[in-house]
């Protein structure tokens, strides 16, 4: 049985005293709340220009300060906006006040309202908590290793990552050079290890199957990116799924349709 406060919407108590005169000089907005909010955002933004004003004309004023980190979180919508004001706003009204917030974080010393700002923000569960990472395990030499596996279009790919290397990569056998002689290809298999700085540290074992080469780079770079994650903290592994790393292909050739000569491409047309 869900609780009363989830069932019965909040309503506000009495805003007008014996007298019948409103408690809230925006009372008759019918929006007081939201008024008032936009009151306060516009006297921050005021605050920080005479802030600014003051160190300029100290000669004090840079460009380059510390700035409000804003990458794990998000605005509110206008549901829950309207749910914290306890008032129903209107698009228009969630707009202007983005529109405002905004202006608020251009300006270069917004860090000093920071915990005004991250009161109108909802905090993002990080992605990389639930992403599941392989097991590190090691040989008989004691050297660290994981697997992985990853896939792209028709293709399959697995990938044995073994710490402490030369950064020797095989494919099926072959060296990655001779598999794949198209440079792209290459670059490729290597973005996770050139974007996290490991070049030469691991030896890889690709086995790849089914699909052209390109798709198989992409499966084999999903694999290598997913086995990384055992020798990677917690923040470089929200790194590397911010840069799409860890995110599957979805795409897929298109199928043929039917009356026409391919996925997109139409009969050549004659007039006789």
């Amino acid at each position: 049985m869900k609780h009363p406060e989830e069932i019965f919407p909040k309503q506000r108590a009495v805003q007008w005293g014996e007298d019948g005169r409103p408690f809230h000089f925006l009372f008759y907005t019918g929006k007081q709340s939201y008024y008032s909010l936009m009151h306060e955002i516009y006297s921050k933004i005021l605050n920080i220009e005479k802030y600014q004003d003051r160190l300029r004309a100290k000669g004090l004023f840079t460009q380059d300060v510390k700035q409000i980190s804003l990458g794990t979180s998000r605005w509110l919508t206008k549901e829950e906006l309207g749910a914290l004001l306890v008032e129903s706003i209107s698009t228009h009204d969630y707009d202007h006040f983005i529109q405002l917030m905004e202006r608020l974080l251009s300006m270069p010393y917004c860090a000093t309202e920071e915990e005004f700002v991250l009161r109108y923000r909802q905090q993002l569960e990080a992605q990389s908590r639930k992403q599941t990472v392989p097991v590190l395990e090691r040989d008989d030499r004691g050297v660290a290793f994981s697997t992985s596996d990853g896939r792209r279009k028709t293709s399959t790919s697995s990938v044995l990552l073994r710490d402490c290397g030369s950064g020797r990569i095989t494919i099926n056998g072959q060296d990655y050079l001779h598999y794949f002689p198209v440079l792209q290809d290459r670059e490729q298999l290597m973005f996770p290890l050139q974007f996290m700085g490991m070049l030469g540290r691991f030896d890889l074992e690709c086995t790849a199957s089914g699909g052209g080469r390109s798709s198989q780079a992409g499966a084999l770079r999903l694999a290598i990116s997913r086995a990384l994650l055992s020798f990677l903290s917690e923040g470089e592994m929200e790194t590397m799924r911010q840069a799409g790393l860890l995110t599957p292909d979805p795409r897929v050739r298109e199928r043929k349709k039917p009356g026409q000569e391919g996925a997109r491409k139409k009969f050549t047309w004659k007039k006789r």
